[in-house]
């Protein structure tokens, strides 16, 4: 059985394919846990709350992520893994445990970068005006 699901934050795409397997977990074809500290816990918050409900994981996971910055890759990666495991486990009860947890974790951050505004240098800044 293969899952495919997407995840996206800012300009960051994740695409996640989960099969049946051991708990393995791949993201770019590297092990995950090779990541800086915070973003390592950021990425097994969906994987400790399926486990308290499911109980051992017994899937793989491969995602491949690209754009953006390393948060957004971090937290597009995140919303990839919380969708897959929860098309994967078909519980509403997980999914309401997701959905308890944060809001973000299933549902995408639709925000974007605001755009440059005709006459202007930035999306918010004026020019200066002269007072003589």
């Amino acid at each position: 059985m293969k899952i495919f699901v997407s995840g996206k934050r800012k300009t960051s795409i994740a695409r996640a394919v989960l099969t049946d397997g051991g708990g393995k977990i791949t993201i770019n074809k590297k092990d995950y846990r090779n990541l800086q500290i915070f973003d390592k816990l950021k990425i097994e918050e969906p994987l400790r709350i399926a486990e308290s409900i499911l109980g051992k994981i017994k899937f793989d996971v491969a995602i491949n992520v690209g754009g953006g910055g390393e948060k957004g890759q971090v937290e597009a990666t995140r919303l990839a893994l919380a969708k897959a495991i929860s098309e994967f486990a078909k519980s509403k009860e997980l999914t309401n445990a997701f959905l308890d947890y944060d809001r973000n974790m299933l549902i995408a951050d639709v925000r974007r970068k605001e755009t440059c505004k005709p006459g202007d240098s930035k999306a918010r800044k004026k020019r200066q005006s002269s007072k003589r």
